[in-house]
């Protein structure tokens, strides 16, 4: 089974368990792995590691996400989102093996597959400001991702770029 696959199986258990308490869940993985033909024994084994161990770091993953979803703190967002953004914020801080944007870029991909019109931009947009290491409010912050992972942005602002033209024009005139 491709990662993708695997994947995909965590963002649905964890999805889960937004409906189902912890005692029920082991009940329901249990059903969830018996419905499915293709899991071999070793992915199978991956997808629960996986799983159990996004639960462990929920608490704090979910901190860096109420951190950087300023207005859209975990307990109001959408449950499809929520967990892709888990997902992709667990993957970005303890899977040294996945490289921030291949985490980010699968998180969309999940959202928009699973989510609203708008989930693949929702879950890019807090991704990217937890990768970036930026707040809505401009302040710079230590990103709580690998620091070979971590990605760059430039943003360039039009209104900006236009202003330092119009200088520089203005400068070869006089």
């Amino acid at each position: 089974m491709k990662r993708r696959e695997q994947r995909e199986h965590v963002f649905k258990l964890l999805f889960m368990t937004q409906f189902n308490s912890e005692n029920e869940m082991t009940e329901q993985v249990n059903l969830y792995f018996e419905g499915l033909e293709e899991p071999d024994d070793k992915s199978r084994i991956a997808i629960q590691e996986q799983y159990s161990s996004v639960l462990a770091h929920l608490e704090e993953i979910d901190g860096v996400l109420n951190e950087y979803s300023r207005g859209w703190k975990t307990d109001r967002m959408n449950r499809v989102d929520l967990s892709a953004l888990r997902l992709a914020v667990y993957e970005m801080k303890y899977e040294e093996d996945v490289p921030v944007g291949v985490a980010i870029n699968e998180a969309v991909e999940i959202a928009k597959c699973f989510g609203g019109e708008t989930s693949g931009s929702f879950v890019n947009g807090v991704l990217g400001k937890i990768a970036s290491g930026r707040k809505d409010d401009a302040e710079e912050h230590k990103a709580p991702v690998r620091k070979e992972h971590r990605a760059k942005h430039i943003i360039i602002n039009k209104a900006d770029k236009e202003k330092k033209q119009t200088a520089d024009t203005a400068a070869e005139v006089e």
